[in-house]
């Protein structure tokens, strides 16, 4: 089920025409544009980022990792997976390994950024891409898993998001979403990530049980690096000379 962003009509079809009001999402490119006014601007990533990112990615070993167990945790609750969203893809790394691990389902995502879209078109061709805003999703019941990776620590407004993740699943759906653990490593590296916080567990659990969602299984991973990440972040660090892409490289 569509929703209308204009009217806030709820709607079906093969197009995205509302029936009601007429309104329709332009399209930026090859993709349709549902926040055209943020496409371009500084919206929780750097855009000039993207380009190393997704040269990056798929040699870092955090990366791979996160991959790895986003795919364990679909098969593992949501063994009947058909559809899924991913909300705030960047260069669609996490999606390329959604496609390998689950061939067959239907997957769309997307990004705020134009800048990212190309990427993520390259790297998952044929995926139902978009410009959207996180807080005002087009959606109704209509896909089986929404993930939300590294996104939410991006966006200031964090509990509508997850309220519209839960109008975006189907009854029996549900999410997968990782965010960045313990407030008390936050650093520079942060702040050149564009991130408005760190989470503590049991924030996190109440904003998601809030937007309607009942948790069934909430952890951390990488969690041997805990020493090395808070000894990095608490070395003083220049903003001036700083390299916001220097963890990426750690393979």
């Amino acid at each position: 089920m569509k929703v209308c962003l204009m009217c806030r009509g709820d709607y079906s079809g093969p197009d995205w025409r509302c029936p009601a009001c007429g309104f329709e999402p332009p399209l930026l490119g090859a993709v349709r544009g549902f926040a055209p006014e943020l496409a371009a601007t500084e919206c929780g990533f750097r855009p000039e980022l993207f380009g190393e990112l997704a040269r990056l990615e798929a040699a870092n070993f955090w990366f791979r990792a996160r991959n790895r167990l986003i795919a364990w945790a679909i098969r593992k609750y949501f063994a009947q997976l058909k559809s899924m969203l991913e909300v705030g893809c960047g260069t669609g790394f996490v999606h390329a390994g959604v496609r390998a691990a689950f061939r067959g389902i239907r997957l769309a995502a997307c990004e705020v950024s134009a800048a990212g879209l190309p990427y993520a078109a390259a790297r998952v061709p044929g995926i139902e891409l978009y410009q959207m805003d996180a807080r005002k999703l087009p959606f109704k019941e209509e896909f089986d898993v929404v993930g939300a990776f590294d996104v939410l620590e991006h966006i200031a407004e964090d509990a509508k998001v997850l309220s519209e993740l839960h109008r975006a699943i189907v009854p029996g759906g549900g999410i997968v979403v990782t965010v960045p653990q313990h407030p008390f490593l936050w650093s520079i590296q942060d702040e050149q990530a564009c991130h408005v916080r760190r989470y503590r567990a049991r924030e996190l659990r109440d904003k998601v049980q809030a937007a309607g969602f009942t948790i069934l299984r909430m952890t951390s991973f990488v969690t041997l690096l805990l020493p090395a990440m808070l000894l990095a972040r608490r070395r003083h660090q220049d903003p001036s000379s700083f390299d916001a892409t220097a963890e990426l490289k750690v393979v």
